[in-house]
């Protein structure tokens, strides 16, 4: 199974949890042109940024490992740059920046110094500015809210295809048995990845 099929599996799975411009790019058939692959840059540093992000949305737990660990901090980037086209990997940089000034110009601190609890903060804020913006149309912190739903997709799409989502995180059998559609969880039982 190629990498996209895997996605479209997990973005299926997921259901209403991610937004419609990212089911879009997934289940759309096309291959990016080669002058649109890889349109932006970002360094190493940027996927460290990428991977605290992405860890504050699934964080680590007693039962499995956070997005963190599950490599999160590669796979963002790598995917806005294989499958997103030009326009959407500008704006989405655009947004990532924004986000690192309103670290700044919030917190009085770049991310990376930002403690879980800050960062969470930084995040609630983001998620109600998104919100907002979809409520009034508004164009301002346009590439902030793309950067922030994109990259909460992602991060939800990255760590329930990765060996750590499906096998940690969810109930993993590595030879299922027949289905069974029916079939009742145990109290704090984790959903099926298989």
């Amino acid at each position: 199974m190629h990498r996209r099929e895997a996605l479209k599996n997990v973005a299926f799975l997921l259901g209403g949890a991610i937004s419609a411009s990212t089911m879009g790019v997934l289940f759309e058939s096309f291959t990016l042109p080669e002058n649109e692959k890889n349109f932006v840059s970002f360094s190493i540093q940027d996927e460290k940024i990428f991977a605290e992000f992405a860890n504050i949305i699934v964080p680590t737990t007693k039962s499995s490992p956070g997005a963190k660990a599950a490599g999160l901090g590669k796979f963002i980037p790598m995917m806005m740059q294989d499958c997103y086209p030009a326009k959407m990997q500008t704006s989405f940089a655009k947004g990532f920046k924004e986000l690192q000034d309103k670290s700044t110009t919030d917190l009085g601190k770049n991310y990376m110094n930002l403690t879980v609890g800050e960062r969470t903060k930084l995040m609630v804020d983001l998620r109600l500015m998104s919100i907002a913006q979809k409520e009034t149309k508004s164009e301002e912190n346009q590439d902030l809210v793309y950067f922030f739903i994109t990259a909460r997709d992602l991060t939800l799409l990255g760590y329930y295809a990765s060996e750590i989502g499906c096998t940690q995180a969810r109930e993993y059998v590595a030879i299922p048995g027949r289905y069974d559609g029916g079939t009742t969880l145990k109290p704090g039982q984790k959903s099926w990845a298989t």
